[in-house]
């Protein structure tokens, strides 16, 4: 029995004439043409025209010549190609670059994900984007934190909550820990969107209007933690200490699932007394 090791460059070749040629000149715009196609699907100067490359480098690339696509070349074959997300990613991964991040973020909850929050309780689980915005959440969470739906939209937001919010700010027993964590998160998300308006907006009012934020943001931190512990001192039910994790989806990669659950029996039990919002 032989082993044979996957070759990317022949693997990109055969990558790109298969989805070539299942496209349907139709979806793409193309006019009819009068001559019949003798073969499925899109001609390599078609394809070249749409990604705005020459026909030559786009038959070298189907002829697995050893070249290595930019990742503006490889973004637009991406689009030219009509790939789907994850085919587009395993793209990236064949040329060896980086995909570019969606240009614009979700600002709501992907469906089967706001069901998935809602059937958690009553563990506390909350939905988010790379920017801290909370997408969804369920009754448990809102019981834990803050009755979110009576928040305008725009300060429905992990890390304002966490350091402007003048009840939440004060909600948690080791408050620079978790900036920290939540910082060094914001900065990793900076660094992957740096055309993300809203981000740079959010960043700019915590440095101006958080001294703490504004100290932890110049140590320039990236050491992320998708799971730890956290005590929250809660007015009506008193101090409870949790565990959380951080989940990303694989089909909606930039939401961020957290999930609670109590550290010890007495967080469970003040947690088993939290009103139900």
């Amino acid at each position: 029995m032989t082993t044979h090791t996957v070759d990317p460059t022949r693997e990109l070749a055969a990558f790109l004439r298969t989805r070539r040629e299942r496209l349907d000149p139709h979806e793409v715009g193309l006019p009819e043409r009068r001559q019949g196609r003798r073969t499925p699907g899109l001609r390599r100067e078609e394809v070249a025209e749409l990604a705005g490359i020459s026909i030559d480098y786009l038959v070298r690339l189907e002829q697995a010549r050893p070249l290595r696509p930019s990742a503006d070349v490889v973004e637009a074959l991406s689009r030219a190609l009509r790939l789907a997300p994850d085919e587009r990613t395993y793209l990236y991964d064949l040329t060896q670059q980086r995909p570019r991040v969606p240009a614009k973020p979700p600002t709501t909850a992907a469906p089967p994900l706001a069901r998935l929050v809602a059937d958690l309780s009553p563990l506390p689980a909350m939905l988010m984007n790379h920017r801290f915005d909370i997408l969804a959440w369920n009754p448990a969470m809102a019981g834990l934190l803050i009755d979110f739906d009576a928040l305008p939209p725009q300060q429905r937001n992990a890390m304002w909550l966490c350091l402007i919010h003048p009840e939440i700010r004060e909600y948690y027993v080791d408050r620079e820990r978790v900036a920290r964590e939540g910082i060094a998160h914001l900065r990793a998300a900076w660094a992957a969107h740096p055309e993300d308006q809203v981000l740079n907006e959010l960043i700019t009012e915590c440095i101006t209007h958080n001294e703490l934020f504004a100290t932890l943001w110049a140590e320039r931190d990236i050491t992320t933690n998708g799971r730890g512990h956290k005590v929250v001192r809660h007015p009506e039910a008193g101090e409870i200490a949790v565990h959380f994790e951080v989940l990303m989806p694989l089909q909606n990669p930039d939401q961020r699932l957290m999930i609670c659950r109590a550290a010890d029996d007495a967080s469970q039990a003040a947690m088993d007394r939290l009103p139900a919002r």
